[in-house]
């Protein structure tokens, strides 16, 4: 049986909304809600949070959970969560995303189940568009897989093109949460990054640029990430409604 741990790269400083994590989502703070909702799907051998941030690591400790500290200067949280697995002895590791405070077991644990395959070495989750105006929304990273659910592409742009307007098509949305083999996790970081990643700004074409598959999973979970005030607004409308 592998040995399947958590990760949850937890930046402080975040571009768009700075401290969003300890932002307070009814009596606790973002990243509290994501680690809490990891380590209760039952999935996980270990739950970690992996922060440059002295709060935040203050934060989940004092209640209890396990929190690393790494270097400021990562260039994304897959770098970040690679430089804390170097010493672990795990198998496959689930970067479970810092902002996403109602994660749920059912798309974790498909993303899971895919690594009985042992030929998958990258792994992450993607659902059907509700319409084309997500679809033709930048902000809304869209796939397109093979038959064997491979990826085939990633993109900001709406893809496939519907040439034949009469021709029935899911667009598919992109959602964030990757899985890896240990081994190919670190070897992402020995990478350079690759002209499509860094035309389109999607971190995950360095591993299709580089040959390697990525297996997506597909779920119907509607994920709330907190990148704006505005999220934190409607996840707070979230809470108290439960």
């Amino acid at each position: 049986m592998s040995k399947v741990i958590a990760m949850i790269p937890a930046r402080y400083a975040a571009t768009r909304f700075p401290a969003k994590l300890m932002k307070m989502l009814g009596d606790k703070p973002v990243i509290t809600h994501t680690y809490e909702a990891a380590v209760n799907s039952g999935l996980f051998h270990d739950v970690y949070v992996i922060t440059d941030s002295d709060i935040i690591f203050q934060e989940i400790s004092s209640r209890g959970g396990k929190a690393l500290m790494s270097r400021e200067e990562h260039d994304s949280g897959t770098d970040r969560i690679a430089e804390a697995v170097r010493s672990l002895d795990v198998d496959v590791v689930v970067n479970v995303q810092g902002d996403e405070p109602f994660i749920q077991k059912e798309p974790l644990e498909k993303l899971v189940r895919l690594f009985e395959n042992p030929e998958v070495k990258v792994a992450s989750l993607m659902r059907k568009m509700d319409n084309s105006a997500d679809a033709s929304n930048p902000n809304m990273v869209k796939v397109v897989t093979n038959k064997y659910n491979k990826a085939l592409y990633f993109s900001r742009s709406m893809i496939p093109y519907q040439r034949d307007a009469n021709t029935e098509f899911h667009y598919y949305l992109h959602i964030g949460v990757y899985a890896f083999r240990k081994a190919e996790l670190l070897h992402f970081t020995t990478l350079p990054k690759a002209p499509l990643e860094q035309i389109e700004k999607l971190e995950q074409l360095r591993f299709l640029y580089n040959g390697i598959d990525i297996y997506m999973a597909e779920t119907d979970y509607k994920n709330i990430a907190i990148d704006t005030p505005e999220d934190l607004e409607k996840a707070l409308h979230l809470i108290s409604s439960q």
